[in-house]
């Protein structure tokens, strides 16, 4: 029977409700959320510092392409490295936080226990961390 959210979430829902791919699906969705958030205040720095990609390359000893790529790619997969060393040459550094109770119940308890009380709700809630700021994707 189709929801208010549509076929496609309710096959999500009932795929969700397998412990091996709501695991996936959970990190997938939480690696790709912090990507875009990281990769986001990046640029934003750089874009505040007046910083040309170019420059920004030369920063860290890198190809011009890898920073354009960085920050106009629509699919980016940097390593934490990288990122590291843009977020140097922007006076900024990379650090963990605790996520806030509301998520470590809705994201943490699904990845460990392998399963959901409500795979609609936690579908709907990873739709929306990926999807709360998208990068812009202007070249160079």
């Amino acid at each position: 029977m189709t929801t208010e959210y549509g076929a496609f979430w309710d096959d999500l829902a009932e795929d969700l409700q397998d412990p091996e791919f709501l695991r996936q699906y959970v990190v997938e969705s939480i690696r790709i959320a912090t990507i875009d958030q990281i990769v986001n205040a990046l640029d934003e720095a750089r874009d505040a510092a007046d910083l040309s990609k170019a420059a920004l390359a030369r920063a860290i000893s890198a190809e011009p392409a890898v920073v354009r790529r960085l920050f106009s790619a629509k699919h980016v997969n940097p390593t934490l490295g990288t990122l590291a060393e843009v977020a140097a040459a922007l006076g900024m550094r990379i650090t963990l936080e605790p996520l806030p109770q509301a998520e470590r119940e809705s994201v943490t308890a699904p990845l460990l226990e392998g399963r959901s009380a409500d795979t609609r709700a936690l579908a709907k809630h990873l739709k929306e961390l990926r999807s709360t700021k998208t990068r812009s994707r202007v070249a160079a």
